[in-house]
């Protein structure tokens, strides 16, 4: 199989070579991308070699291949886990059954919903940091920057062999809107509001690899329970890459938070802007914003179309199998917390309508343990501060929770109550600024920018002075 994908123009282990018509769309579609990549990815390093690792399979020899490579060289490619022998759908009301192979026709609307919606963000992240590589704070950190975009351009790439393969004239289309929307364009808008954001400093890119990647994490595990096999395996492939996106967040914010605990303890003062760092209260403000704007990615809390997608099997809970024994969910309820004559009060609602929140409660569950860890650094430095993530209901845009006001700890508020604290709780301009000043260029060999601590250990066993990026 890795022969086949070495020598094939575009590498696959699904034997693209096989079928002519699907090859020579894919390989129409292939120079489009190439356009968009070159107009759309990381400005100013196209033509530099990277330290990049690049998938040419699935197995445990071929899925990570270290080498440099120039971006625009990279060999972006079509890869399927390995498929699970006598595999059967794993929830909803079809559990047992066979999984399809074809997309059921009663199905296609909503799985080509369910495949554009994840296929947009890959492109959009891509386009949301492409101005990063001109302020990053080391070579090690520019490497990776380069190493989750390119991975994010094949996890397009895997969604747009779907359309392809599966949807026909209409699966076309969409691979082709898919290189014409942009991050934050008025006008052609990427769909979910998250990745219209801008990331205009590496503070944000680490939230956002941290928060809004794990919220990819958590929907690509929904979609790979999915009874469409070939979206279960593409997302199963995708969930391998999605974890170094994840380490570059956490790591990234864990390292900030080392640097900022050091200037504390040599100068005596949390108020450690002046000494170029980035403050305690800066750093809760910027969890507060992506975590919040990363949960509402998840959706409405009570949702007919999660009903519906768990009980056709098109999507499911996160490790179905692993986590619940009851594989139906048409008897239980969800206790959701709602705000009933200005107080907070639960409400029992049918637990298949509650299936975004089940996935969100997951995802939340998921990044305390990211906060552990950086409340550690900061209790290994001797700083009596606890970051921490705020309510579910804070700062929502979508769902139950957009339709009023809420602090960080959950209590509802006026209008007016949460404006007059906005600037507490949220990034200001004057946090951004001072953010944005510290992000100056570093790329001498073993270098670092001063508001950032070096990793514990480079990439592949390398050595921290590594030439990860050849400028």
């Amino acid at each position: 199989m890795i022969a086949e994908v070495n020598h094939e123009r575009i590498p696959n282990n699904v034997h693209l070579s096989s079928d002519k018509r699907l090859q020579r769309a894919l390989e129409g579609w292939q120079p489009n991308f190439a356009s968009w990549w070159g107009d759309m990815g990381p400005e100013g390093f196209q033509q530099k070699e990277i330290y990049l690792r690049t998938a040419i399979g699935v197995d445990a020899n071929g899925w990570a291949q270290f080498d440099y490579v120039k971006m625009p060289d990279y060999r972006w490619g079509i890869f399927l886990a390995a498929p699970t022998e006598n595999r059967t759908i794993p929830g909803g009301d079809l559990a047992g059954k066979p999984v399809w192979q074809e997309i059921p026709g009663e199905h296609r609307n909503s799985l080509r919903r369910l495949i554009v919606t994840q296929a947009d963000t890959e492109p959009a992240s891509v386009e949301q940091q492409r101005l990063l590589g001109k302020t990053c704070p080391s070579l090690y950190d520019l490497r990776n920057l380069f190493q989750v975009n390119v991975e994010e351009g094949r996890h397009l790439w895997a969604m747009v062999y779907l359309l392809h393969s599966y949807l026909g004239k209409d699966g076309r289309e969409e691979a082709d809107a898919l290189l014409e929307r942009r991050s934050g364009n008025p006008d052609k808008p990427r769909i979910l509001t998250t990745f219209n954001e801008p990331i205009s400093d590496w503070l944000s890119f680490f939230m956002f690899t941290t928060f809004t990647d794990r919220d990819g994490k958590f929907q690509l595990l929904s979609l790979a329970e999915s009874g469409f096999d070939p979206l279960s395996r593409t997302c199963r492939f995708m969930l391998t890459e999605e974890a170094h996106h994840l380490f570059v967040g956490q790591t990234g914010v864990q390292r900030v938070i080392k640097r900022t605990a050091e200037l504390i303890n040599r100068y005596d003062t949390e108020d450690i802007a002046k000494y170029g760092g980035v403050p305690l209260v800066i750093l809760q403000k910027y969890i507060n914003f992506w975590y919040s704007s990363s949960l509402d990615l998840f959706g409405s809390e009570q949702s007919s179309n999660a009903a519906n997608y768990f009980a056709a099997g098109l999507k499911g809970r996160a490790h179905e199998a692993k986590h619940y024994t009851e594989h139906m969910a048409n008897q239980d309820t969800y206790a959701l917390t709602t705000l009933q004559n200005g107080k907070l009060g639960e409400l029992a609602v049918p637990l298949r309508n509650a299936m975004n929140e089940v996935l969100r409660d997951d995802y939340i569950a998921d990044n305390e343990k990211s906060l552990e860890k950086w409340n550690l650094e900061l209790a290994k430095h001797h700083i009596d501060y606890k970051l921490a993530l705020p309510s579910k209901r804070f700062n929502r845009t979508v769902g139950i929770y957009s339709e009023h006001h809420y602090g960080p700890d959950g209590m509802p508020l006026s209008r007016a109550e949460f404006e007059a604290q906005r600037s507490f709780w949220l990034p200001t301009r004057e946090d951004r600024e001072h953010v944005h000043s510290l992000m100056q260029q570093v790329v001498a060999r073993g270098k670092m920018a001063g508001w950032i601590a070096p990793p514990l250990k480079g990439i592949n066993a390398l050595p921290e002075d590594f030439e990860y990026v050849r400028l």
